[in-house]
């Protein structure tokens, strides 16, 4: 019977990269994913002379140098600066909050007159909730608008927030707002990071890299061979769902998942940067993404004659459906902290990922994790 080292359950980046660690160690590994592709959620499709990022845009961004010549050494990314917009009833505003929101918004042109319009406005939500007896921001609405003020908070957060979430503002606990970025500066990067850009070529790519010289089984579903997988090799690297691993032993996880409309367009710019969100509630999808801008560059767009488009639309997850972002309310953390006891106990599976961790995550805090594992 053959033997492996690590059969790692799932091609995504944390499989990916553990694959290509232990590889490089002399370890035999097999790679299985239940999708007809390799790469997870970073799998790109060629349409149009286009990479269209399938599951949704991918920007790689990390301060961690170590992280960045990794992937590097991979393949080489590009310069892509994330630079979104937000469309709020057809006004469009540059994300995230900085000195040319504050123009748009309010017509301010100094650091000084923005802070003071910001400053008023949170005076107006704590008077609110003193008024209250509330001493400490109960959910994101009271958080964000001690944050921003109501201005910003009505225009550019409520409807995203509540479409992203399927939950009222007042129902979504303050600590996902509570790092909001806003700077008293004309730049509209939305990171901080040092580095940050897309690889070139697509994301599969960094996904062929990563895998050569590995053997890799698509359309194999671990769980329909479980006894056949768990004998074939000495440890197993599992980054699935954490609660199927137990069988749902003591119930099921919930998760916000998002659904894709995308399109052909047949002109060369559509809306001139890859992301846009659209803010108001009354518009169904989240953002609309074009995927040529981050690979494209400048007047470079024109050379491909047509574009490609995905609308967002964020929704409850249910059977059949890619799971996407944990709902962290409290029914979810303590479900999920009890999973992840169990697997504390496993002596041969080692769990990684948002879903067998049950925690969102960026692209370079999961390779920075795998490259910080040295038992292989």
């Amino acid at each position: 019977m053959e033997h492996f080292d690590y059969l790692i359950v799932g091609s995504g980046l944390f499989g990916a990269t553990f694959a290509h660690q232990a590889t490089k160690a002399g370890k035999r590994c097999l790679v299985i994913d239940k999708r007809a592709h390799l790469g997870g959620n970073v799998y790109c499709e060629n349409i149009e002379g286009i990479n269209v990022h399938k599951y949704g845009a991918h920007i790689f961004h990390t301060s961690n140098k170590k992280v960045w010549d990794f992937v590097n050494s991979i393949v080489e990314f590009n310069r892509y600066t994330n630079s979104p917009v937000a469309n709020y009833k057809g006004k469009l505003y540059n994300l995230p909050f900085n000195m040319n929101t504050f123009f748009e918004m309010w017509g301010v042109k100094t650091p000084e007159e923005a802070a003071a319009k910001i400053e008023e406005q949170k005076k107006e939500a704590v008077a609110a909730m003193e008024a209250a007896g509330v001493k400490e921001p109960r959910n994101l609405e009271e958080q964000a608008l001690l944050l921003i003020g109501k201005d910003i908070y009505e225009a550019l957060i409520k409807g995203y927030t509540e479409k992203q979430w399927g939950r009222s503002c007042k129902d979504l606990p303050a600590f996902i707002i509570k790092r909001l970025p806003v700077r008293f500066v004309f730049d509209n990067n939305y990171f901080n990071d040092k580095y940050q850009g897309i690889p070139e070529g697509g994301y599969n790519k960094l996904v062929e890299g990563l895998l050569k010289g590995v053997e890799t089984r698509t359309n194999e579903d671990f769980f329909a061979k479980r006894d056949y997988y768990e004998s074939i090799a000495t440890k197993i690297v599992y980054t699935g769902a954490i609660d199927e691993f137990y069988n749902y032993k003591f119930g099921k996880l919930e998760y916000r998942t998002v659904n894709f409309e995308t399109e052909i367009i047949d002109k060369p710019n559509y809306q001139g940067c890859a992301v846009v969100n659209y803010t108001e509630r009354e518009v169904p999808y989240t953002r609309i993404i074009e995927h040529k801008h981050f690979e494209m560059f400048g007047n470079c767009v024109y050379d491909v004659p047509k574009t490609v488009i995905s609308k967002e639309f964020s929704t409850e997850w249910t059977e059949g459906m890619e799971p996407y972002y944990p709902v962290n309310n409290d029914r979810n953390n303590l479900l999920a902290q009890k999973y992840r006891e169990l697997a504390q106990n496993e002596k041969n599976v080692i769990f990684g990922g948002r879903l067998a961790e049950y925690k969102y995550y960026d692209m370079a805090p999961i390779i920075e994790q795998v490259l910080n594992i040295t038992d292989f």
